[in-house]
């Protein structure tokens, strides 16, 4: 799998200084969340998903709970999940995950994005197929093969577990994140370095010099823009 679990961290690291910007992302997210269908997480299972995430990431329950007590109101704000993906320097695909209530200007604005930092966008499936939907938990403290055993014990089967420099990063299933979340909260770990669903390449790039640094450039537009959600790459980073 690769050091891409370590990139997530460390961009999930780097976020945590931006903690403004992280709440208003997943209240737009819980509240479309809870608005597409019972606003209750033990009904709604998307709702349910979005929060524990946000919990990952250490959003408040107020900003939790303002956000469903707003898609029980009367507001007909909708949002649609939009997905894009392109290309940057040298073989790096990238795959964007919005969330919007404005297609027109979302559309304009990736485009943008890419086009004024060496890159372009592609048509739906133009990269996707190249990625992994995973669930991805990395954690400390514990042993790889008993935690495989153990995931094995409870009737989920997982992708791989791997150790790597003090951390056990399973990947799972998309449709397991809840089963393997809970898995894992029973056996005492809680305190995750990632938790996450993420879009993981099967084979990454290295770039270098002058495609690095705008590809680097292309990435921070991307995860600027007010609609975008995720952003996933096949750029190997350095630590």
């Amino acid at each position: 799998m690769g050091r891409k679990w370590a990139n997530i961290v460390a961009k999930k690291t780097a976020k945590d200084g931006a903690n403004s910007r992280i709440y208003a992302k997943f209240g737009i997210e819980i509240y479309a969340a809870a608005k597409s269908g019972e606003p209750d997480p033990h009904a709604n299972q998307k709702l349910r998903f979005v929060i524990e995430r946000a919990k990952t990431y250490n959003v408040p329950k107020h900003i939790i709970d303002r956000a469903i007590e707003k898609a029980k109101g009367s507001g007909d704000e909708t949002y649609q999940e939009l997905r894009y993906e392109g290309f940057g320097p040298n073989g790096s695909m990238v795959i964007v995950d919005t969330l919007t209530n404005n297609v027109n200007r979302t559309a304009a604005d990736v485009r943008a994005a890419f086009g004024k930092n060496g890159g372009n966008m592609g048509v739906s499936g133009a990269v996707a197929y190249m990625f992994d939907n995973t669930a991805l938990f990395g954690f400390a403290g514990e042993d790889a093969d008993e935690i495989l055993e153990y995931l094995m014990d409870q009737d989920i089967d997982v992708r791989d577990v791997e150790e790597d420099e003090g951390q056990i990063v399973v990947y799972g299933e998309a449709e397991d994140f809840s089963a393997i979340n809970n898995a894992l909260k029973e056996k005492g770990i809680t305190d995750f370095s990632v938790a996450e669903l993420q879009m993981v390449p099967q084979n990454e790039v290295t770039l270098s010099g002058d495609d690095l640094e705008q590809f680097e450039k292309m990435i921070d537009a991307l995860e600027d823009l007010e609609d975008v959600q995720s952003v996933y790459h096949n750029v190997e980073l350095e630590d």
